[in-house]
């Protein structure tokens, strides 16, 4: 199955890892340590012009996506039900 992250992005549910509320890059020194370092190795992308509403972890990427971590996770949730 597959999981639409925003604007054309879509990714398979297989590779999904975690999804995050934005706020957590601010509230979390951990969190910003682990993007920074995923920035450095270039495995950052961010979906779209908006303003990011969520961090979406893969295999193999961190997507800043513009659409809130709630639906994300109602998405993700559907499709394993």
């Amino acid at each position: 199955m597959y999981i639409h992250l925003g604007g054309e992005k879509i990714i398979r549910t297989s590779q999904l890892v975690a999804i995050f509320d934005i706020s957590i890059e601010q509230s979390s020194k951990l969190s910003r340590q682990f993007v920074a370092q995923a920035q450095k190795n270039k495995e950052v992308e961010t979906i779209g012009e908006e303003e990011p509403k969520s961090i979406v972890v893969t295999e193999q990427k961190v997507y800043y996506s513009p659409i809130s971590s709630s639906t994300l996770k109602k998405r993700a949730h559907y499709l394993d039900g």
